[in-house]
């Protein structure tokens, strides 16, 4: 197994070396000069221009669906949609800190809640790419204290591998449980050598979405590059993507400047899950994450091969037609009437919903990120599967207003 120290240098180089304008690095036509309105990808892709008429026909949708389900005096946050690096529609509105009068601005990181979790699967496969990790590589070849012997790397992507959800861990320890201690993901590993809780159910026999899994993937992902996660998903996928506005959450030193989580009006009170990384504590924009979707279209950051892996799903088992599945960090829907598949995640934490839905089909990027409690960001998918699928599909609904209202 190699380490990827070099790697990494070799890739930090590139990100500095290759082009950052999408007019080199993207097949526009000449006359995309006016660049607030492009996301531009860091690596080569070809796509085509969009024609006015395409977009005028989108825009008048969306902006009809976005002030009916998501735009409200309930709703912060930010939103976007984007065809082949050109932004169809776009807004931000609310406060990243309402106590100073910080607006919430396309420069904004918010916290993505589980989203955070596409982008930890990334950076596996990147590893995996390099030649640095396998996909069916035991956990224990990397931690070889974890208690799991069967349990793989696959596994925990995939949501197969049956481990306890640190958030049940209180209930199984009782009073042994320490309800003060602010935990880190070493802990929670140290908890499940002491421990040895009973799984689930026996590694890849049943999907049950779990956080705990990523938790693992992050100290993977540690060990094998031998930098913190942090600076991992920097050198990984931060950098090479030109995502300037993505950085992943220090407790100890970002809690006073991140933006801040809400419900109703009131900011939602920091607890002992929010040292841990890997299912969540990543911030970003909805451009950054644009920047990101139009990455994975390039073999020169990501494998296609290994794109597909992501894809593919594993949570559905046997059924002839299934409804949901889990790939490798996303979630996918089959669509009436012909099975479409949607892929996408959603995340909750905190006063935080965010919804990332790529539109594999039509080189589209949907990103609504909230920081004011609200399922309003998950219709989304709703907007996706009414404007680029074969049939209008009710898939998430707001919230009542009197829940949004907080306490």
């Amino acid at each position: 197994m190699k380490l990827t120290f070099i790697t990494i240098l070799l890739s930090s180089l590139f990100f500095f070396s290759s082009p950052q304008n999408g007019k080199d690095a993207i097949d526009y036509e000449a006359d995309t000069n006016d660049d607030s309105l492009y996301v531009n990808s860091a690596f080569p892709i070809k796509m085509g221009k969009v024609s006015e008429a395409y977009i005028a026909e989108k825009r008048h949708y969306i902006d009809s669906f976005y002030n009916k389900n998501i735009n409200s005096p309930f709703y912060s946050g930010s939103f976007i949609v984007v065809k082949n690096g050109r932004v169809i529609y776009e807004d931000y509105k609310g406060y990243a800190n309402a106590k100073t009068g910080e607006k919430i601005t396309a420069t904004t990181p918010i916290h993505l809640a589980s989203v955070s979790k596409v982008l930890t699967s990334v950076a596996i496969l990147r590893l995996v790419q390099q030649d640095n990790i396998m996909l069916d590589q035991k956990v224990t070849d990397w931690l070889p204290d974890f208690p799991y012997a069967n349990t793989t790397i696959r596994t925990l992507l995939n949501h197969r591998s049956g481990l306890q959800h640190y958030s049940n861990f209180p209930g199984l320890m009782k009073k042994r449980w320490d309800r003060k201690k602010v935990l880190t993901n070493n802990d929670v590993f140290r908890l499940l050598v002491q421990n040895k809780f009973r799984l689930v159910t026996p590694n890849d026999t049943h999907f049950d979405y779990c956080n705990t899994n990523y938790i693992i993937l992050a100290l993977i992902i540690e060990k094998a590059t031998g930098l913190n996660y942090r600076r991992a998903m920097q050198e990984l996928v931060f950098k090479p993507l030109g995502m300037k506005n993505t950085f992943v959450f220090n407790y100890d030193t970002d809690k006073d400047t991140a933006s801040k989580s809400y419900r109703g009006n009131n900011i939602f009170p920091w607890d002992q899950f929010d040292n841990l990384y890997g299912d969540k504590n990543i911030y970003s924009t909805p451009r950054d994450l644009v920047k990101f979707d139009l990455g994975t279209y390039s073999a020169d950051f990501i494998d296609p091969k290994l794109m597909q892996e992501a894809y593919h799903g594993y949570s559905a088992g046997k059924v002839a037609k299934p409804i949901k599945d889990y790939g490798l960090g996303m979630r996918m829907r089959f669509l009436p009437p012909n099975g479409e598949k949607m892929v996408y995640h959603n995340g909750w934490w905190h006063g935080n919903n965010t919804s990332f839905v790529p539109v594999r089909k039509d080189t589209v990027t949907v990103v609504c990120l909230g920081n004011k409690y609200s399922n309003r960001p998950y219709s989304t998918l709703s907007m996706v599967s009414s404007l680029f699928y074969k049939k209008k599909t009710e898939i998430e609904t707001p919230v009542p207003t009197e829940l949004e209202l907080g306490e």
